[in-house]
């Protein structure tokens, strides 16, 4: 006679259904796109959207590459 396996994992496991792809997650990757280009375009539009400048865009990589290298200059 063959044992079951009844640890807590296997059973919780089996007792979830699985789920299926609904709403955004279940679009085609080129309509998702098309949908968060608009709200890209509203939030420039809006005055909500924040463009970095060349400098800003420089010292936040200065800090992510100290961070990253573990540099005591993290200015």
């Amino acid at each position: 006679m063959a044992t079951q396996d009844t640890s807590p994992q296997k059973q919780e496991a089996a007792s979830q259904p699985r789920r299926s792809l609904r709403g955004f997650a279940a679009m085609d990757p080129q309509r998702q796109r098309e949908i968060a280009s608009l709200g890209g375009r509203a939030a420039h539009q809006s005055g909500h959207a924040h463009e970095f400048t060349t400098e800003e865009a420089r010292a936040a990589g200065k800090k992510r590459h100290a961070v990253r290298n573990g540099s005591a200059d993290k200015s």
